[in-house]
């Protein structure tokens, strides 16, 4: 009863080491690339949010005062 689900695993474990081989790894540069347009893409979305903010917290000011 034990041997059709070992099979099983062992199969699913060898589709994951077929499929990890079609994978396209990234080179150092690329992945140094990439991590710095997600952190400036980060950074202008936050100054952002923070302008729009603060423009929503100084307008209520006006409105409640």
């Amino acid at each position: 009863m034990m041997i059709p689900y070992a099979r099983k695993m062992q199969r699913y474990f060898h589709d994951i080491k077929i499929e990890m081989k079609k994978v396209h790894w990234p080179t150092k540069r690329e992945l140094t690339v990439f991590t710095g347009v997600v952190l400036i893409a980060i950074l202008v979305i936050g100054v952002f949010f923070w302008i729009l903010d603060s423009g929503f917290t100084s307008l209520l000011r006006l409105i409640l005062n």
